[in-house]
């Protein structure tokens, strides 16, 4: 995803070739879609926060000012979209497992454990308040560094590294009691 690519799509766009615009959802479609469904951990709802984080995109296309990556500004806007549809739904994200997170009557031994344990770990992420869940994302999940995450949530480095610690330390003991 180089920078120069969304640059001449954006830039095309704004020129009123709107088909151009194709372009940046095909690139950006995955990450927008991974992303939202680590918020809600359903698919279809998943797919229509990250069309909706589109549609945003696409109409504020002229507000951004090419000072940062497109795709910082892009997750911006993705964001503050998914954040504002949990804040609709008036709940967090749901309790039930992700796909995978279980394993199968198959499995057996440390695959076992290993699977069981990141499957605990993504529950208990799950279940942490919007915030801190949203720095836990960024930073481990989609593996985003403190000075990027802090960018895509549009919060000081400080902020968001207070943010990742504190949210670590909730996971620590929700895991820790979830252990007992």
């Amino acid at each position: 995803m180089e920078r120069g690519e969304d640059e001449a799509d954006v830039d095309a766009v704004l020129s009123g070739d709107v088909e151009r615009f194709a372009a940046i959802v095909a690139r950006w479609e995955g990450p927008l879609l991974k992303l939202a469904w680590r918020f809600v951990h359903d698919r279809e709802r998943a797919e229509e926060m990250a069309q909706e984080a589109f549609m945003q995109c696409f109409r504020r296309l002229r507000q951004w000012r090419g000072d940062s990556r497109f795709g910082t500004w892009l997750f911006s806007v993705a964001l503050n979209v998914y954040r504002s549809r949990l804040r609709t739904l008036g709940r967090r994200a749901p309790h039930e497992p992700l796909p995978g997170d279980l394993p199968g009557p198959d499995d057996a031994g440390p695959r076992l454990l290993a699977e069981e344990r990141r499957g605990l770990v993504r529950r208990e992420v799950a279940r942490l308040p919007l915030h801190y869940r949203e720095a836990l994302v960024l930073f481990y999940f989609e593996e985003q560094d403190v000075a990027a995450a802090a960018a895509h949530l549009g919060v000081p480095v400080g902020t968001f590294k207070a943010r990742l610690h504190r949210g670590r330390e909730m996971l620590k003991e929700r895991l820790r009691k979830v252990m007992e």
